[in-house]
């Protein structure tokens, strides 16, 4: 901040100087005075093309954003690390806290019977549809800070700004933002309890899905009151009352960091499937059964999980030999297929007990519905004939299915231009043509999905690391982000 001065000493000397000498004009003047108007501008606002003075909010967007994100990071049930799952302690007290950061903002908030944290803008027109700007609070385990709560975060921050400027109360329609209590799946290996309930698509059954502890999803709930059909339903937003839905988040991979910009626009979301496989043997002693007698589960669980990487590294070998896939299916999955074993378990568990049951699960992913289906179906059929030669018994559960979506064209256009104003406005620049990106990961705006048009807006993090403590969006990159969840809300004024 050293400069200001030193033009200002200059400015006021060559002003000085030239009315002394009755030598200089009055447009003159002022045309001298015009690098001071400049450099106000870079430190307190900035201004467009047309001349239009922007305020970029940078204590709102940036400071406290950044400051929320690290709050709300260390709300834990964990000492020593980040896991917040589905009705939590540590769950209740984040949507309290972003309860509270809501109606800072101006929001009336509320939480309905599924935990989901609501804030809400009527706006000029409370009787229009609405548009919804949401993300998850729950994270996975030893999580890092950014994963859905960046998208909360950014959308509290660019409402607030507009509550801040007075002008809350004059959008068109209302907005509202939504903390869904459950996206990540990790207490009940279900995703999307949240959204789901709200997009209508929850079935009453996942009342009945029940954690490690033998607790249901309707136990979790039932200080909330959710034990019936009837109360489920109520949840479900209809149609009629809602313009469109728009998730910010951590892109999770390494993409935009790789092009250099900290925004991008998504264009569609991977189908995803997740199965738990369970392998039942013969349990016995470790020193006392032959090797050509055993009927051991974790070996023929290895082989399985061995044969998943090579049929998800080359579909093309084994789905094209089958002939069960067009070459167009076949060449999509090269692209964009992966398959994960993320969780394996072991009864008795023992080091000198050969064991009697093994259990893992598989994630798999795609953007083409059709190959991810017959990747899952060669898989299986693989299994049984696998598990048959090691006289073993085999089961496989589809705990999870989600299609492929397509982001909404006119949403994500209008994201790509808010974010290409956001940037031009920090920066004073040009950023260039914002990238448009596939998303591997699964988000709240698949469940949305079934309500109504959705767009997402990706954030670049460090390295692409997403899912550890390890990751990280930089301070001015959540200031863009937030600039740009602003930048769209003034199409709505």
């Amino acid at each position: 901040m050293a400069a200001p001065p030193l033009m200002t000493t200059y400015t006021s000397f060559a002003i000085s100087h030239a009315i002394m000498n009755n030598s200089l004009s009055i447009l003159s003047f002022f045309l001298l005075l015009s690098p001071l108007f400049t450099m106000a501008n870079t430190f307190f606002g900035a201004e467009n093309t047309e001349g239009t003075k922007y305020d970029l909010f940078p204590e709102i967007l940036k400071q406290e954003a950044v400051a929320r994100l690290n709050e709300l990071g260390k709300v834990s049930d964990a000492n020593g690390y980040l896991e917040r799952t589905f009705q939590s302690p540590a769950s209740i007290r984040a949507g309290n806290l972003l309860r509270a950061w809501m109606e800072d903002a101006g929001l009336k908030t509320w939480v309905d019977q599924m935990g989901n944290v609501h804030g809400r803008a009527e706006g000029i027109n409370p009787s229009e549809k609405a548009m919804l700007i949401g993300s998850h609070l729950d994270t996975v385990i030893d999580a890092g800070f950014f994963d859905g709560s960046l998208g909360i975060i950014c959308a509290i921050s660019a409402l607030k700004a507009l509550n801040s400027s007075g002008r809350l109360g004059k959008l068109q329609r209302p907005v509202e933002v939504i903390a869904f209590s459950d996206e990540e799946g990790v207490r009940f290996q279900s995703t999307f309890l949240g959204s789901a309930a709200i997009a209508g698509i929850l079935p009453v059954s996942a009342l009945q899905v029940h954690d490690k502890n033998g607790v249901t999803v309707q136990g979790a709930l039932r200080p909330n009151s959710i034990e019936t059909e009837e109360n489920l339903l109520k949840l479900k937003y209809e149609p009629e009352s809602v313009w469109g839905y728009v998730e910010v988040h951590i892109e999770q991979g390494p993409v935009l960091e790789n092009i250099g910009l900290p925004l991008g626009s998504v264009k569609g979301i991977a189908g995803q499937t997740r199965l738990k496989v369970t392998v039942k043997g013969t349990q016995g002693h470790a020193g006392t059964v032959p090797m050509n007698m055993r009927q051991d589960p974790m070996v023929a669980a290895a082989e399985l999980i061995v044969f998943l990487e090579s049929l998800c590294k080359q579909p093309d070998y084994y789905l094209s030999y089958d002939g069960q896939c067009a070459s167009s299916t076949v060449e999509s999955l090269a692209g964009s297929l992966v398959c994960t074993v993320g969780e394996i378990s072991t009864w008795p568990s023992a080091s000198n007990v050969i064991p009697g049951q093994v259990t893992f699960t598989i994630d798999v992913r795609a953007m083409d519905d059709t190959g991810r289906e017959a990747i899952i179906y060669e898989f299986s059929n693989r299994l049984y004939h696998m598990c048959d030669r090691r006289s073993v018994f085999c089961n496989v559960e589809r705990k999870h299915d989600a299609n492929a979506v397509v982001c909404d064209p006119g949403l994500s256009t209008q994201l790509k231009s808010a974010s290409y104003a956001a940037l031009k406005r920090i920066t004073g620049e040009d950023p260039g043509d914002v990238p448009v990106l596939m998303s591997g990961a699964g988000h709240d705006a698949m469940a949305m999905s079934h309500l109504t048009k959705v767009g997402m807006l990706f954030v670049r993090c460090r390295g692409g690391i997403s899912h550890s403590p390890a990751e990280h969006v930089l301070d001015d990159d959540v200031w863009a982000a937030g600039m740009a969840v602003l930048a769209f809300l003034e199409t709505l004024l």
